[in-house]
């Protein structure tokens, strides 16, 4: 196990692990936690710069083996957010950073850091985008059925024709439906659009409802 483990790992296991990379002979070490983060169990492989491309998602390979070729030449300071795939074939975002790693004479002898699993937080993130999408449409729907509940009670029309009037006048006035049916549910609720007769025999209809034959 790499020395950073001890510093590293110990807050956060299975999220953060350790690595070290050697210019002489081109050799890397993984802590436990970066071997599990790729799926392997601790000491079941000898990591490998083609081992390690092979895990990095496509649509990252190309930017991560341009900065794996920069890292093995001259062992130069690095980091990168990107994807990989461990042997489950999970996604897994990571995120990366080296520094070089110096010899007694203070020559360049290497590169050592860190894995980041952010797997998690970016589930969330997306989870919560989700979710927001989710309640933005429930709430879109909510205003549409009240506006369409209006229309039908005003019209006597029925709940798809009332929508096609929404819709109509949404097209024609180049708003979008959402808009439409705010703005005509809020004018509706100021408005003083029934008699107080009227709003009397409603009230009576509705407190009734219970002894209406079915």
């Amino acid at each position: 196990m790499c020395e950073l483990d001890a510093v590293v790992e110990t807050g956060a296991p299975q999220r953060v692990g350790s690595f070290r990379f050697f210019l002489d002979g081109h050799r890397w070490e993984w802590s436990d936690t970066v071997a599990v983060m790729h799926g392997y169990t601790p000491g079941e492989v000898t990591p490998t710069t083609e081992l390690l491309l092979s895990h990095k998602h496509p649509d990252d390979k190309m930017a991560v083996t341009a900065l794996l070729e920069r890292t093995t030449r001259d062992g130069e300071p690095f980091s990168s957010k990107h994807r990989i795939l461990d042997t489950s074939g999970r996604v897994r975002h990571i995120v990366v950073v080296g520094d070089r790693m110096l010899g007694e004479h203070g020559q360049v002898i290497g590169t050592s850091g860190f894995y980041i699993d952010v797997t998690a937080a970016v589930e969330q993130d997306v989870q919560e985008s989700v979710d927001g999408v989710v309640a933005e449409l429930e709430k879109s729907r909510a205003v549409i059925e009240q506006a369409k509940g209006m229309l039908m009670f005003a019209y006597g029309i029925c709940a798809d024709r009332a929508f096609d009037v929404l819709t109509w006048h949404s097209q024609q006035t180049n708003t979008k439906l959402r808009v439409v049916a705010e703005r005509l549910v809020a004018a509706v609720a100021t408005a003083a659009l029934l008699p107080d007769q009227v709003r009397a025999r409603f009230d009576h209809l509705l407190l009734t409802t219970h002894r209406t034959p079915r």
